[in-house]
């Protein structure tokens, strides 16, 4: 490892402190051997065997995952759901409709049911995708209350799964109405152009992880001489607005693209602010907010120094957009931190209820077609190894399969696939009946502790079945 303290992003809106404080090995290393194995240990063992030896939980006639027509298109509606916001989303469910046919399925979600029960009442068994039952693409509809994120988390390792939940019923429609008249447009508003922005703090290990092993990477041309960037070889166009560029006003010009058509893929790299105390009002407008390069990188954030829901403005030209979010909270909050315990031993509490970011939320009001981001926090020690370099696979696939057009639900297999392997590699590295000679060293722990977490959480809001078009985007 080319770091010995463990970095989680995020930062203290009160303090400025780091929202963790940086971990040293053995400390990381109590915390992964102190993780117990979950009811169902053995079923995520079985299915990561079951990963490597095949790419697809789907049916072996199915010859493009991403025709509907093939693996269908579900809508899970939560318990309690309202006719109104049924109706608001009719527009989005009728095309979706008439795209699966047959494999066009209405479900409901029931108060406190978890993945198994809940693909058992509906005649499916464990890990194999059966369309005609369960389509493989399903929207959640509901606030992670009602349908927790653990469930969405572990229901999309096989399926594809996106989740949409907004407080006014017209938000539901808002959204709706944007993608069916994106999708139906004559043309995209869309440039075919890829924005990255990326903050880089100095002394901020956390930040310079994102920026030199994640984002200018990402931008930067292919490995062999004469490579094209991943952008141009899908023929998109690329800026990069890192570290002094990555400001406030950047990135609402990014957002907004007032001077000319908007970018189809924004991609940002930042911590997310948290760190209100629970119950407090700004916790649940501001927790994911993105910490621009405007704050000096030491001492307490201003609220002028990190970008809210409240800053995007009603015309920002959001229609048509996929953003991605490499930040704290960027997706969601839990209610108990998944990963780190109070000194009791007990679940720590971060917020009184688990909830969607609000910027993300206002995103998807306001025509973007998903947004792909974090629920937890994000950890960029995870993008630095030692022996095998920059870890960052999983987005440079995200963006390949985005610009080649695949549906975004699907450009995230990477994510859920990683969660399910290191998961199972890690119960196998804390299996206390492993002879001695076997035991994992402490680095080796912690490498896979880290990844494990950094991959269970990536969500995507919005519908899992959206996508750029492409084959005809300016």
């Amino acid at each position: 490892m080319s770091d010995t303290l463990v970095h989680l992003n995020g930062i203290n809106a009160l303090t400025g402190e780091p929202l963790v404080a940086p971990m040293s090995l053995d400390d990381a290393e109590r915390q992964a051997r102190g993780e117990s194995a979950p009811g169902w240990a053995g079923w995520l063992r079985k299915l990561a065997a079951r990963l490597v030896s095949r790419p697809f939980a789907l049916p072996a006639e199915v010859s493009d995952p991403n025709d509907l027509a093939q693996v269908g298109w579900g809508v899970v509606f939560a318990a309690d759901t309202p006719a109104e916001v049924r109706a608001a989303l009719r527009p989005l469910l009728d095309r979706r409709a008439g795209q699966a046919g047959r494999l066009y399925k209405e479900f409901d979600h029931r108060p406190g049911e978890e993945r198994e029960a809940w693909l058992g009442r509906h005649k499916v068994h464990g890990a194999d995708v059966e369309p005609e039952r369960v389509p493989y693409f399903l929207l959640l509809v509901g606030d992670p209350v009602s349908i927790p994120f653990e469930f969405q988390c572990l229901l999309d390792i096989d399926y594809v799964v996106g989740r949409l939940t907004f407080d006014p019923p017209e938000e539901y429609a808002s959204y709706a109405t944007a993608v069916v008249e994106y999708e139906t447009a004559a043309a995209p508003p869309t440039a075919r152009e890829v924005l990255y922005w990326g903050t880089r703090h100095p002394l901020d290990r956390a930040t310079q992880l994102s920026a030199d092993k994640l984002v200018a990477p990402l931008n930067a041309a292919g490995a062999n001489p004469g490579d094209p960037s991943v952008a141009a070889k899908y023929g998109f166009a690329s800026r990069c607005l890192l570290a002094a560029d990555a400001t406030r006003t950047n990135l609402l010009e990014a957002l907004h693209a007032r001077s000319g058509p908007a970018p189809a893929l924004l991609f940002t790299a930042s911590h997310g602010m948290g760190g209100w105390p629970k119950g407090d009002p700004r916790e649940r407008t501001a927790n994911g907010a993105l910490l621009c390069q405007d704050w000096p990188g030491v001492g307490p954030v201003k609220p002028e120094q990190y970008l809210t829901a409240a800053e995007v403005e009603s015309d920002a030209r959001l229609l048509g957009r996929v953003v991605f979010l490499f930040a704290c909270y960027g997706a969601g909050t839990p209610r108990h931190d998944a990963f780190l315990k109070n000194p009791t031993g007990g679940p720590l509490e971060v917020a009184e209820a688990p909830f969607v970011s609000a910027l993300a939320k206002r995103l998807l009001a306001g025509g973007a077609l998903a947004v792909v981001g974090h629920v937890e926090r994000a950890w960029g020690y995870s993008l630095a190894d030692a022996k095998a370099g920059a870890q960052i696979q999983p987005f440079r696939n995200l963006m390949v399969r985005l610009l080649r057009g695949e549906r975004v639900g699907q450009a995230t297999l990477d994510f859920s696939r990683r969660y399910a392997t290191y998961s199972a590699e890690l119960l196998t590295m804390l299996d206390p009946s492993r002879p001695a000679a076997v035991k994992p060293a402490a680095a080796e722990l912690v490498n896979r502790w880290v990844e494990r977490n950094d991959a269970q959480y990536y969500v995507v809001l919005g519908d899992p079945a959206a996508r750029l078009r492409v084959e005809d985007t300016r």
